[in-house]
């Protein structure tokens, strides 16, 4: 199956994989896509972060369709037209080519992650890595959502309250000119709103040595 990239959040820093490293690395980017705002193509976050549990783990985090309402979040669902992928360059030249994919489709209410494995194809277009998945059905995307687990990777897929704190009104007043700064709080735009989470959790030593650089697509057939 060949699929073309939709949209694309690069990571703006390098993670170290090496066990007791507490580094991570964060990007996001709500709502400013219009081919794509309000679907399951649109990515509104991205992290990396060591797992707090487990030294050795490395966890991805990609959220997409964001500015979900709760009440409706329950029956929300992710795009079975769509593949989410997370691309890892672990190169020594840090060239930005993904070297290992992990790959996540959904359908009829269960997702199968594959990799991370070398992806059969660089760049704008991926084909789905179908030999030896790692699989992990997710049944629920209500509040008994399942943890899938196997060969030492870790699968969550559902609804999540929006982590990401953003002061939409006063970014706007900056931009607009009738303020030169955030305000401390500042009032989170995004509060009481969900996102869908892709959550996969894998060893460090299926990543490769020394530093990561890692970005999410996702992806429509063609």
């Amino acid at each position: 199956m060949k699929l073309r990239s939709n949209l694309k959040i690069l990571a703006i820093a390098s993670v170290v994989v090496a066990a007791g490293a507490a580094s991570y690395l964060i990007a996001a980017d709500h709502i400013d896509a219009p081919a794509v705002t309000g679907t399951g193509s649109d990515i509104t976050d991205f992290y990396i972060f060591q797992s707090p549990s487990n030294a050795s783990n490395m966890v991805f985090v990609v959220n997409v369709q964001g500015l979900l309402a709760p009440a409706a979040t329950a029956a929300a669902s992710f795009d079975e037209e769509v593949m989410i992928e997370i691309n890892i360059d672990n190169s020594s030249t840090k060239d930005n080519m993904e070297d290992l994919v992990i790959q996540a489709t959904f359908d009829n209410g269960m997702v199968k992650v594959y990799g991370p494995s070398a992806p059969i194809e660089k760049g704008s277009n991926s084909t789905l890595i179908s030999s030896s998945p790692t699989e992990a059905a997710i049944t629920s995307y209500g509040s008994n959502p399942t943890i899938g687990e196997n060969n030492g990777i870790k699968v969550f897929a559902g609804p999540r309250d929006d982590p990401f704190f953003f002061d939409l009104n006063q970014f706007k007043a900056i931009i607009g000119g009738t303020a030169t700064s955030f305000n401390n709080p500042g009032t989170d735009t995004f509060a009481g709103t969900n996102v869908l989470s892709i959550v996969v959790e894998v060893p460090k030593s299926m990543l490769g040595s020394g530093s990561i650089n890692a970005w999410a697509t996702t992806n429509r057939e063609l």
